[in-house]
């Protein structure tokens, strides 16, 4: 058995984390007697499917109703293309192994209420997909690629501040409350912490490019999508009053409200700036209540821009006011308005 690398020191009690990458080195090891040219045994195949890591990726994948057996993941393998990369994949597997976890989960925590909790681990796995992801809410899958060790450390800080999010927010007393809404402000209030990703993006790389130790094409959106503001924002107020109208629901609400998320879509960046701006007028106190709470989201955020044109001179788009009110007018208490009625 491989030994997962755990990492608590100086933690806090409410944060638990460690590194496994048993897989990763699994098939390291497989590609060190591939260059040897040593003969590879059953076993050796074996104890790579033992692996932790391999476990919880084959299952991932076939929940995901994707094909991933043995065979296939064996044939990948044994390619003379992975081969080649046998040298960058020892370097990246060993860097990581040793990254201190426990920088990324403090910067995690302080944006995010005193009583949440972070459970992860970290499983850096070679796997033909070069995409990272979450699973089952503690497991952080990250591709092994040659990458500086700040973008790797981001991206972590990034999926553990959502990990510890879902442990505290709502508060129960909110979700029972959010719980009665009627569909169309239940669906109204489940995609305003889409705009999580942009309150994640401020946890994990600040309030100045936060982006920087990302990939270019990932830079470059953010760039783009943030010079764009005026134009993402209103496109995402109009979804979100179509929701609140009736005139989207069921699976038309999810594929639209998917468009916005893109590799850096708007969820990322208007909601990265609407973080901003709360944070810089009314503290950090008032971002972590807005999204614990996301029926007081747009409020709050109209309040910050308001004083963040006064500190700044820079104006910036409000949103809708029947948005805005929407958890406390009595349409909260009615059922949605037909498709199509005037907005």
């Amino acid at each position: 058995m491989l030994l997962a690398w755990i990492l608590f020191a100086a933690l806090p009690t409410n944060v638990q984390l460690r590194i496994q990458p048993d897989e990763a080195k699994a098939v390291v090891e497989i590609l060190d007697q591939r260059a040897a040219h040593k003969p590879l045994a059953e076993s050796d195949w074996q104890a790579l499917f033992a692996t932790e890591g391999y476990i919880r990726l084959q299952k991932r994948e076939h929940a995901m109703k994707r094909k991933f057996e043995n065979d296939d993941f064996q044939k990948f393998v044994m390619s003379e293309e992975l081969l080649a990369r046998r040298a960058e994949l020892h370097h990246v597997v060993d860097d990581w192994s040793h990254v201190d976890l426990g920088a990324a989960g403090r910067q995690a925590l302080a944006y995010l209420p005193p009583d949440a909790k972070i459970s992860a681990t970290v499983y850096p796995v070679i796997k033909p997909a070069r995409n990272n992801f979450v699973f089952e809410g503690n497991a952080i899958f990250m591709t092994v690629e040659d990458q500086p060790r700040e973008r790797f450390e981001t991206i972590v800080t990034h999926e553990l501040h959502h990990i510890g999010y879902d442990s505290a927010c709502p508060a129960p007393a909110i979700s029972t409350a959010i719980e009665k809404l009627p569909p169309n402000l239940h669906a109204l209030e489940n995609w305003l912490t889409a705009f999580g990703e942009g309150y994640a993006t401020l946890a994990a790389g600040g309030d100045h490019d936060p982006e920087h130790a990302m990939q270019p094409e990932v830079q470059k959106a953010f760039v783009e999508g943030s010079r764009d503001l005026d134009k993402n924002f209103h496109d995402v107020e109009t979804f979100l009053l179509d929701v609140l109208d009736g005139r989207l629901s069921g699976d038309a609400v999810r594929d639209r409200g998917f468009q916005f998320l893109g590799m850096v879509g708007p969820w990322y960046t208007v909601g990265w700036k609407m973080c901003v701006v709360i944070e810089k007028t009314l503290g950090r106190e008032a971002l972590i209540n807005a999204f614990c709470d996301p029926r007081t989201l747009l409020g709050t955020y109209n309040k910050a821009a308001g004083l963040w044109k006064q500190r700044t001179g820079e104006s910036l788009p409000a949103w809708d006011e029947r948005l805005v009110n929407a958890f406390t007018s009595p349409s909260s208490e009615t059922p949605a308005r037909s498709p199509g009625s005037a907005r």
